[in-house]
Parts: C-alpha cells; structure tokens; sequence
C-alpha cells in the first residue's frame, strides 16, 4: 500500500517535503490555512548560504541542500524560481575582525565549503566603502525567489499527484493504540493519513501542540528593506562579519547586522534585523533607520538611494538554532521539519529528503536517517518523554 502522508504547510519547507515525497511515491495532501508561501516563506530574502555556517549538523544539512537546489532547477527549471548562483561576499570592518573571518573559514574549508580570501574587496564589488579591509568570497552561495520556489516545487509534487486542501489544522486523529490516523481541521474536516509532517514554520510549535507532540519554536521577528530598482550595483549577496555572530545568538533583544544584496528586478534587499517579541508586527521605523544606516556604511552610494518599502516577518527560531526534523517519539507517525529560523529556504530541499527518508526508513544520500540526530526533536524532551 502507498504511504498516505498530510503535510502542514505550504511554505517552501512543506513543498519541499511534497516535492520530495511523491518523487519516491508517496500519496501526499498538503494543507495550510493561506495561500503557497505566504508566511514566512514570503519574508524572507531566499538566501542559500554555505558562508554563515560553523562546521556541524546544519552546515552538513546546507551542504546536501545546495546540490539539491542545483537539482531542483535542472529539473523544473532555474527561471522557474530564480535560481542564482551569485555567491557571497563576507567582509570584516577591522583587521581583528578579519582575523577571526579567516579562522572561521579555514574551519569551513575543511568541512568542505570553497572559499577564497579576498584583499581587495573592491576587485569584487567595486561600490564597497573604500576603507574595507578584506573580507572572503563564498563562491556556493546561491539566492532564490523564495514564493516562486514553493509554487515550483509544489506544482511539481501535484502534477505527480500530490492534493493541496485550504484549512488549518486543529487536531489530530490516532488510533486506540496512539499512533497518528489523520489531522482534522478547524472546519471539521478529517484528512486521513499514516504520517503527518509539521512543516509549519513559524508556528510548527502550536500545530505539533494540536498534534501532541509538541516542539520549542518561536518567532524571532526581522525586518527587510527594498529599494527603488537600480542598474546592477551589488554583484554578490555582501555582509558583514557579525551576521554570523547575530545568526547563532539567543538574545531576546533587537540586533542588527548589515546584509545587502541585489535582485534580477533591480532592487536591492536591505537586512537583516531579529527579536523576539512574539508575534508583534508592528512597524519599527527605528530598525528601518539603524538598518539603512548600516547599509550606507557598507555602499555609500545608497545615500542617495529611495526606499521604497520595507517588510517584516518572523523566523521559526529554536533555542540552539537547529532545526526540528524527524520523527517524534511520543505520537507514532508524527514527523517534525520546522525550526530553521532564517536559513528554511537554503535548507529546505535537503529537509524534504531526510522527512521522506524518515517516512519511509531507508537511506538517504548515502547516510542513514538516524545519522541526523542532532536535529530528532528527542533533544527537546526529558528522559520521561516530557518537553525539557
């Protein structure tokens, strides 16, 4: 019998659960309450990054990931959802900076990243400030349209029959025995089904509450900038060095780092920004100012630049910044994948692999599911089976 599976979310993270499902055969039925990607999925910048990874499980998941975008985009097409291979150019605003950047990618190197130190930042981009004193180049990093790859990878998963149904899921259904049967939905509706996949992003932690199996995700609001459309001025995906401290911070507070990049439409994408304040979306024209402030130290020709509007989101954020994939202990048949706080569209295509593989328990990429057991959310979880 084909493996029934419910997929909670339709953000890129979901689709790629779908995509990746019914490639291997899986009778797929995608549920969310809104329309394809628009949550977090369309907050985002559609970063694919290798260059702001320390060496472990989620470099390791990146890694796997960007082959699997390449592959997605021979199959469905590059354009179908932008794919660009622009890579990434991180910089150091003092020597000492520098210093620790070099550190930081020799322990990449050897993971097995390319990168390649930079002394004349402006040979790479020439409309840097000219007071920069190096930097390194990431020649992996990619960047996609992130609406346009959930609709693409979606649409693939359709047309090999996956099902797309509107609702939000308020429970789940299992049997005597406790083991998942179905969702049902707010409307009272009941999917049927032998495993449901949590991919709700930002709110995979109330919808694995609905399913009993809860998991610590929260929302870590940030703020992007767009600009008017421009000539080409920004070649590579350009930030400072202290993104990656910021990316591994568990402050609650607001932090900011500079983060710039152009798009194929012209504009230019100012970030980044992050907080936790809950699901509070009000505007802060305080980021919006200490953000653009930023960005004109880095590109000084952006002073005379308009913006023409700014949005804001939230990051599905785990306290040790790991994502949630694989299977829950306490509900059979329950499979987390949410939890990636700002890296869900690099990492997607490569969580959609290890959810199927998971689902159906073989092998995956050469290495067995179980290898990944530092993103299983048992870590979650005291020795009693209870959250931590």
């Amino acid at each position: 019998m084909t493996l029934k599976v419910v997929v909670v979310g339709a953000g890129v993270v979901g689709a790629a659960c779908a995509f990746h499902a019914t490639s291997a055969g899986l009778d797929v039925t995608v549920v969310d309450r809104g329309a394809v990607g628009s949550g977090t999925t369309s907050r985002g910048e559609g970063n694919i990054l290798l260059s702001d990874k320390e060496p472990g499980p989620e470099l390791d998941l990146a890694r796997l990931s960007r082959a699997l975008w390449d592959e997605a985009g021979q199959e469905l097409g590059p354009d179908s959802f932008e794919l660009e291979h622009k890579g990434g150019l991180v910089v150091a605003s003092t020597a000492e900076g520098l210093a620790a950047l070099g550190e930081f990618a020799a322990r990449q190197e050897a993971a097995g990243v390319r990168t390649e130190p930079v002394d004349r930042v402006r040979d790479v981009e020439p409309h840097l400030a000219p007071d920069i004193p190096g930097g390194v180049h990431y020649p992996q990093d990619a960047q996609v349209q992130p609406v346009l790859a959930a609709a693409a990878l979606l649409r693939a998963a359709v047309r090999r029959g996956a099902r797309l149904h509107s609702g939000d899921v308020a429970s789940a259904v299992t049997s005597r025995e406790g083991r998942i049967t179905g969702v049902r939905t707010a409307a009272g509706e009941v999917l049927h089904a032998d495993a449901v996949a949590n991919a709700a992003g930002t709110w995979g932690g109330e919808v694995g509450r609905r399913l009993g199996a809860p998991v610590e995700v929260l929302p870590r609001r940030g703020f992007v900038l767009v600009t008017e459309p421009l000539p080409p001025m920004v070649r590579h995906k350009v930030y400072s060095a202290d993104y990656i401290a910021n990316v591994v911070s568990s402050e609650a507070g607001l932090e900011t780092s500079c983060v710039v990049e152009g798009t194929r439409g012209g504009t230019i994408l100012i970030g980044a920004s992050r907080e936790r304040v809950g699901f509070d979306l009000t505007m802060n024209t305080a980021v919006v100012t200490r953000l653009a402030a930023q960005a004109c130290r880095l590109f000084p020709f952006l002073r005379g630049v308009h913006l023409i509007r700014a949005y804001r989101g939230f990051r599905p954020y785990c306290p040790d910044h790991l994502p949630v994939v694989g299977p829950d202990p306490r509900v059979p048949g329950v499979v987390h994948a949410c939890g990636h706080e700002g890296a869900g569209i690099g990492l997607a295509p490569a969580t959609g692999a290890l959810v199927t593989a998971h689902l159906l328990g073989r092998p995956w990429r050469g290495a067995d599911p179980a290898a990944h057991t530092a993103l299983l959310p048992d870590r979650f979880l005291t020795p009693g089976g209870g959250p931590q």
